[in-house]
C-alpha cells in the first residue's frame, strides 16, 4: 500500500491504518479485515513531498473485487494529496474508526484522499498495464460506484480472455499533455505516474491532448502535441515498457471545439496510426466511437450528452479496442546502479566471483544487469559480467553475489521508489534493505531497516 503526501505543505502523520474485502457502502466483510503496518509500526509520519510504502499484508484479493482502505489521521493534515475525480463514493467518520465493519453518520465525498496505490502480487501475472489520461480516462460520464471506467471494462475483458493482468488508472479529469493545471502534465507526472509503479509493464496513453486542443488559445498544433507523445514514447522505452497509442476521440459539439483544434486532432490520429509512429500498438477509440455519418462526432448511442465524454457504452466501446493481444512480454531493460552513498556504481566484481560493491566510475559490462520482473511484482537482477542472478546470500546474513542460476525468494527484492527520484531494494530473503555497507567501501548486503543515504541508489537505463 502506498500513502502520499507529495503535494502536502507538512509533515502527514497516520495510524491505525486498516485493509479489508468492502460489502456494500461504509460496510466491511465480515473476517477480512487487516491492520496495515509501516516497518512494523501501526503509524508512521511521511514528509512533505513524500510516500510511505507499508509492509505486505497477507490479504487475499479476489479478482475484480471492491476493497475497503480506511486511515486515520490524528491530526491536522494540511494542503491534502487527493484524487478529485474518484467516481465511488468514499467516507470520512469523526475519531478512530478504522477498524470498524461499518460506519454510521459518516460523510460521503466522491473524492479520494492520500491512498494512492494497493499493490497486489500474484505468482501467476503478466504485468501491469497503465491507463494514463484525463477525464475520459477517469470516467467522468459513469455513474459513481459502477466500476465502468473504460480501464475498468478493460480489466474485465483481460480476466475474461484468462490473462492475469493488472490495470492501473492514472486518469486526472483535465488533464493536458503539455501544460500544468489539474494536475502535472503528462509529461512531468510521467515518470512518478507510469515509470515508477510496481510491475509497470505496458502504458496505455489516452485522451490527453484534447484538452491541450481545448484549454489554450490558440490550441497547439498536431506537432507540438506528436513531439510531446513523443517524448512518453522515448521514455517508455528507455526504462522497458511498451508503449501503447491511443487515437483521439471526436469532440465537435463541445465547448471548446474548434475548427483548428479538430484539424490537429485529425494530424495527431494520423500520426499515431502511421507506422513510423514509434507507438508498439493503437488503440483506434476515434474509430470505435465516432459516427460514420459525421466522423467529427460521437455516434450518438455513444454520447453522454456533452459532445466530450463518452457514456459508459462508449467507455466500453473504448476498452473493446484494445487488442488483448498487445500484451505480450516485455524484453528486460538492462539497468545500471549507482550509490548514493559514494557515487560510484555496483560492480559485479571480479567477473561475477566476488560480492557486489559499489567502486566503479564508469559503466562497462561487470556495472549492467538484466532487471528481471517477477509474477509477484518483485525484480531480480542477472549479472552480464557471468550471466546469473543477484542473491542475497545466505538468506541475507552475507553479501550479495551474482552465483545462482534460477530465482527464488532468495533473489528477489522490491524495488522501493523514494521522493528524490532513487530507488531502494528490499530482500525477500529476509525483508532488510539493501546497502552500500561502510558508505560503499564494503560489499552490498541487506541488513538495513530504513532508508538513508546508503540505500539509495539511482537506477539508470542502459
Amino acid at each position: 500500500m502506498q500513502v502520499s503526501n507529495v503535494f502536502g505543505s507538512q509533515p502527514l502523520v497516520i495510524a491505525d491504518v486498516h485493509v479489508a474485502l468492502r460489502s456494500s457502502g461504509a460496510s466491511v466483510t465480515s473476517g477480512t479485515d487487516r491492520t496495515v503496518t509501516f516497518g512494523g509500526q501501526t503509524s508512521t509520519t511521511i514528509p512533505a513531498g513524500g510516500l510511505a510504502v507499508s509492509d505486505a499484508v497477507a490479504f487475499p484479493v479476489p479478482a475484480l473485487s471492491d476493497v475497503a482502505v480506511s486511515i486515520y489521521l490524528p491530526q491536522s493534515t494540511g494542503s491534502s494529496t487527493y484524487h478529485q475525480q474518484g467516481t465511488a463514493t468514499n467516507y470520512i467518520a469523526s475519531g478512530d474508526v478504522s477498524g470498524s465493519a461499518g460506519l454510521s453518520g459518516a460523510q460521503t465525498t466522491g473524492s479520494y484522499y492520500f491512498l494512492t496505490n494497493l499493490d497486489v502480487q500474484n505468482s501467476s501475472t503478466q504485468g501491469t498495464v497503465v491507463a494514463l489520461g484525463a477525464s475520459i480516462t477517469d470516467g467522468v460520464a459513469s455513474s459513481t460506484d459502477s466500476n465502468r471506467r473504460w480501464p475498468n471494462d478493460l480489466a474485465v475483458r483481460l480476466a475474461n480472455s484468462g490473462r492475469t493482468i493488472g490495470v492501473l488508472n492514472q486518469g486526472i479529469s483535465g488533464n493536458r499533455l503539455l501544460v500544468d493545471g489539474a494536475g502535472q502534465s503528462a509529461i512531468h507526472r510521467f515518470a512518478r505516474d507510469v515509470l515508477n509503479q510496481p510491475g509497470a509493464t505496458w502504458v496505455i496513453f489516452s485522451d490527453d491532448p484534447l484538452n491541450d486542443l481545448g484549454s489554450t488559445n490558440p490550441p497547439p498544433s498536431s506537432s507540438q502535441l506528436i513531439a510531446g507523445v513523443q517524448q512518453l514514447i522515448s521514455s517508455a522505452h528507455q526504462n522497458g515498457l511498451k508503449f501503447l497509442c491511443s487515437t483521439l476521440t471526436p469532440y465537435q459539439g463541445a465547448a471548446y471545439w474548434t475548427q483548428q483544434g479538430e484539424t490537429a486532432r485529425e494530424a495527431f490520429n494520423a500520426f499515431v496510426r502511421g507506422s513510423g509512429s514509434g507507438c508498439d500498438g493503437v488503440a483506434d477509440q476515434d474509430a470505435a466511437t465516432h459516427d460514420p455519418a459525421a466522423p467529427t462526432r460521437y455516434l450518438p448511442a455513444y454520447d453522454s450528452g456533452d459532445h466530450l465524454h463518452p457514456n459508459e457504452a462508449g467507455l466500453q466501446a473504448i476498452a473493446n479496442a484494445v487488442d488483448p493481444n498487445l500484451f505480450s512480454a516485455a524484453t528486460n531493460p538492462v539497468i545500471s546502479l549507482r550509490a548514493h552513498a559514494n557515487g560510484d556504481y555496483v560492480t559485479a566484481e571480479n567477473a561475477g566471483a566476488d560480492p557486489l560493491i559499489a567502486n566503479r566510475t564508469a559503466i562497462g559490462t561487470w556495472e549492467q544487469f538484466d532487471l528481471i520482473s517477477n509474477p509477484d511484482g518483485s525484480v531480480s537482477f542477472r549479472a552480464h559480467a557471468n550471466g546469473n542472478v543477484v542473491t542475497a546470500e545466505n538468506a541475507g546474513a552475507s553479501s550479495l553475489i551474482a552465483n545462482r542460476t534460477a530465482i527464488s525468494p532468495s533473489e528477489e527484492f522490491d524495488l522501493l521508489n523514494n521522493p528524490d527520484g532513487s530507488v531502494s531494494f528490499r530482500a525477500h530473503a529476509n525483508n532488510d534493505i539493501v546497502t552500500a555497507e561502510n558508505a560503499g567501501s564494503s560489499a552490498l548486503i541487506a541488513n538495513r531497516t530504513a532508508i538513508g543515504t546508503w540505500e539509495e541508489f539511482d537506477l539508470i537505463h542502459d
